[in-house]
């Protein structure tokens, strides 16, 4: 609980602070394809690699945030669930990035950008697992301004996590995934 109320405590403070007369404020969607990793050890060697658990499939999520010419502070909510047979597997996350804009300029209409992430992620999967954890990692992009109230994205997201089970038997790694991204500028 602690962990949400920080997060949004941060976007909250990011987004006030990008915001002010060129800034302006969205809502947007995004969806993309996501690859999960993770890893279970044998109960009675924790340190012995019994196997990997990797999955894939589209995550999609909605997002609100603040931008001006050089930067944009994301407050993100994914779901992911590829529901394939006996490799089903589940996440939600809760994410804030930060990103900046390489090449501040009002005369382009396609910015690209590098970006930070931190967030807090729930993975479960038909093999019992059941894990918690923080999320961090970085982003790359571009954005392409539609209109003066709408702008897209297309950008790969790495995330860590470091999520493990209470009897550390099994740990959710990492999620790479290439996202496309719409958003209502107001």
């Amino acid at each position: 609980m602690v962990k949400k109320i920080a997060i949004t405590l941060l976007c909250t403070a990011l987004g006030t602070s990008l915001y002010g007369e060129t800034g302006k404020s969205f809502i947007g969607f995004e969806s993309g394809y996501a690859t999960v990793q993770g890893d279970i050890a044998g109960s009675f060697f924790p340190s012995q690699h019994i196997h990997g658990y990797k999955g894939s499939g589209v995550e999609y999520g909605i997002r609100i945030g603040a931008k001006n010419e050089e930067w944009r502070a994301t407050a993100l909510w994914n779901y992911f669930n590829n529901g394939k047979g006996n490799s089903t597997q589940f996440y939600e996350k809760k994410v804030v990035s930060i990103d900046n804009f390489v090449f501040h300029s009002n005369q382009s209409d396609f910015q690209p950008f590098v970006g930070i992430n931190l967030g807090y992620v729930n993975y479960q999967s038909e093999d019992n697992i059941d894990v918690s954890g923080v999320l961090y990692g970085a982003q790359i992009g571009i954005l392409a301004n539609i209109s003066d109230n709408i702008d897209m994205d297309l950008q790969y997201r790495y995330s860590l996590a470091d999520a493990a089970r209470i009897n550390h038997n099994a740990s959710f790694d990492h999620i790479s995934s290439i996202v496309f991204g719409i958003n209502y500028l107001y």
